[in-house]
């Protein structure tokens, strides 16, 4: 084992001065250098991540410039170099380092912006060679990826554009520094992206071509039944980088569906204020948004205060010991958290038929696909990706309406579309102060999900007057809008598309509503 040295502690907000941009998926990326120009960031970078920044009118230093060598064996080699990785991984509390980056002439990176080479959807096509895949195996990436993870304590790691927006939002708010906390929660994050992405590697050069399905069912575990008792199951694959099982009883077929749910419902909210989700079957019983757990998750229950029993909850921050009370207040199956403070643990574990969930990463960093089983064979698609942040979804959207939504609706409108992607087509969400306050769920007629979220609210002793609706899909008719009005709606949000969007948008202006069109529908079937 290696000696640690004796060091002072890092600080706790470190500025962010110089960041190493060097990216295959360029989604947002002029917008975060944008951000980070802003605050007088130096920008370095590679390759086409160089030439795009440049052709967005952003000063940026290519890394040859750096590391006084050209690009080489194709841009293969390009980041190997001393000045790169000193800079990433000088620790400014060493005296020891402090004197080898003056005497070396390096600079430090502060921020390290990577995403890699998609080798998973490189070998998912049918005719993939062991040359395209060799081909399509990130080096350069994966290393400064771990090497700023390993040194969170002076560098942030980004790995997902989805971190961006809180990433930039951080830095206005603290004067163009990133706190240690949200260096330690990117670095997780990095290595989890890491260890799927070696994962995926290893696991097609194991298998050996025409072999996947062997080797599928090699990497698998027996459950104890499916989702009925004379059902036999297993789960394939490996999820450990995902989530830890901290306590309970051996994750059941169900079990295991419902957490699937709930990671991906939260990863919408990865990057939001803290928030709850309660889920049953899969559905979202209530999500809320809130200062802190304990009052998210009042919120989220009051939506539904009767299918929360033998439910699933999920948070977005490490659990507290205030929202642990209220949650074991009701029988919950599964509490998922990443992380838990100190003594939660020791607390809900007085509970021996409940399962504690720690998440490791959420589950865009290894789901790429969605597969599901049909008569005759398997149907595989891309998964329904998290939304990025609203400032970045708005500029996509269209405001169909004369009246603009107003702000508490458009964070309202946020909320609510991105629950009901996460509901059972088809799909109905109202929500109201940064809570859903009625979920209609899974009927054969929109109307009756409709129906069935208004129900609740009433039920629940919750008033809809003020709230938003949310649509999976467009409102065919203005009868549906006109109904949601009447029960005290202010704004809308739908897909758009229909062949009587004019006569839907019509209803709205006479009924002093706001209503955003969004252009992608969410089913979810």
């Amino acid at each position: 084992m290696i000696a640690v040295k004796n060091l002072p502690p890092p600080s706790d907000r470190s500025p962010v001065r110089r960041a190493l941009l060097s990216v295959f998926d360029k989604t947002g990326l002029v917008a975060l250098a944008e951000g980070l120009a802003r605050h007088g960031v130096e920008l370095v970078s590679t390759g086409g991540s160089a030439k795009t920044l440049r052709d967005a009118g952003l000063d940026v230093t290519d890394v040859s410039a750096v590391t006084g060598a050209p690009e080489i064996l194709g841009g293969r080699v390009k980041t190997l170099h001393p000045a790169v990785h000193g800079g990433i991984l000088y620790q400014r509390n060493d005296p020891e380092d402090v004197q080898a980056v003056a005497d070396h002439g390096l600079v430090p990176f502060d921020l390290v912006v990577v995403n890699l080479y998609p080798f998973a959807d490189a070998v998912a096509a049918p005719d993939v060679t062991d040359a395209v895949a060799a081909e399509n195996v990130d080096i350069g990436g994966p290393a400064m990826t771990r090497a700023a993870a390993k040194n969170f304590a002076h560098v942030a790691v980004l790995t997902d554009p989805a971190q961006y927006g809180a990433v930039l939002d951080e830095l206005d708010a603290h004067a163009g520094t990133l706190g240690l906390a949200t260096r330690r929660r990117l670095a997780a994050d990095a290595f989890a992206r890491t260890a799927a992405y070696d994962a995926a590697i290893a696991a097609y050069f194991a298998e050996g071509q025409g072999a996947h399905e062997e080797s599928a069912v090699a990497n698998s575990q027996p459950l104890r039944y499916g989702e009925n008792p004379h059902q036999a199951a297993r789960l394939v694959g490996d999820a450990s980088a995902l989530y830890d099982v901290l306590h309970g009883k051996a994750l059941s077929y169900n079990n295991l569906l419902d957490l699937s749910a709930a990671l991906h419902l939260m990863e919408e909210f990865a990057a939001s204020d803290p928030a709850v989700a309660i889920l049953k079957h899969t559905n979202p019983c209530g999500v809320a948004v809130r200062e802190t757990l304990a009052g998210a998750y009042d919120a989220a229950f009051a939506t539904d205060t009767q299918s929360p029993f033998g439910g699933i909850v999920v948070v977005n921050r490490p659990l507290d010991l205030d929202a642990a009370r209220k949650i074991d207040r009701v029988f919950t199956e599964l509490v998922i958290a990443p992380g838990f403070e100190d003594g939660v643990l020791d607390f809900l574990r007085e509970k021996a038929n409940r399962r504690l969930i720690a998440v490791r990463a959420w589950p865009s960093v290894l789901d790429a696909e969605d597969v599901r089983s049909v008569a005759g064979g398997r149907l595989v698609q891309e998964r329904d990706a998290p939304l990025p942040p609203l400032e970045a979804l708005r500029s996509g959207w269209t405001v169909a309406t004369e009246r603009q939504p107003t702000a508490s609706e458009w964070a309202d409108l946020d909320l609510a579309w991105r629950v009901v992607k996460h509901v059972k087509s088809n799909a109905i969400v109202y929500a109201k102060d940064r809570a859903t306050v009625g979920i209609g769920a899974g009927q054969m007629s929109r109307i009756d999900s409709a129906e069935i979220a208004v129900s609740k609210a009433r039920k629940a002793g919750l008033s809809l007057d003020g709230a938003v609706v949310a649509s999976d899909a467009f409102f065919p008719f203005a009868d549906g809008l006109e109904a949601a009005a009447s029960g005290g709606i202010r704004a809308a949000i739908q897909p758009g598309g229909s062949v009587r969007d004019a006569e839907v948008i019509d209803a709205a202006n006479r009924l002093g509503l706001a209503m955003v069109f969004t252009g992608r529908r969410h089913f979810r079937h």
